[in-house]
């Protein structure tokens, strides 16, 4: 494949992808930037391997598998650790200071269920991810994350009785 057919191949992918994987990254990394350039990792990765894909699998998979590979070593890395310990010490921070109490409540009522699914161990969190936000089949996310489509299924109802209960002990916690 000469350069040209790989540039357009790239070209065509990063636009029919690109935002899916960018949502995706976000999902594991909870950071816009972060994300944007773990795609981009992706892309680099994809463009360079480009000649060896088989074709076994959709190219979709295989740029999930790669994006979600990108974000778990992003976040076992030292640069994450880092960041970590700053967004404690900011939010420690802002917990001292006053809050406008209309803004809280308005962002809790919008923010609770991605916290809620955010709060889930990641085996739970990325299916119900797949499942829900990308409409992926059981299947496809069988392929992207390498597991038995029945693991990935059980694990779907695991998180939903994961959810169910977190957001009855939040709502007795309100009252």
């Amino acid at each position: 494949m000469d350069k040209s057919e790989k540039d357009y191949i790239l070209d065509k992918i990063m636009i029919e992808y690109g935002n899916e994987l960018v949502r995706l990254a976000f999902s594991y990394v909870k950071d816009a930037e972060i994300a944007k350039d773990l795609v981009q990792n992706t892309f680099i990765k994809c463009y360079k391997s480009l000649d060896m894909f088989r074709y076994d699998a959709q190219i979709k998979t295989w740029l999930y598998r790669i994006t979600i590979n990108e974000c778990k070593d992003y976040l076992k890395s030292w640069n994450y650790r880092m960041v970590q310990v700053k967004s404690f010490i900011n939010e420690t921070a802002r917990s001292v200071l006053p809050s406008v109490e209309k803004s809280v409540i308005d962002q809790y009522n919008n923010e609770q269920m991605k916290e809620t699914i955010n709060s889930l161990p990641n085996k739970y969190r990325e299916v119900v991810y797949l499942y829900y936000h990308d409409s992926l089949k059981t299947d496809e996310i069988s392929k992207i994350l390498n597991i038995p489509v029945n693991t990935v299924k059980t694990r779907l109802r695991r998180a939903k009785q994961r959810l169910e209960s977190m957001l009855k002990e939040a709502e007795l916690n309100e009252r």
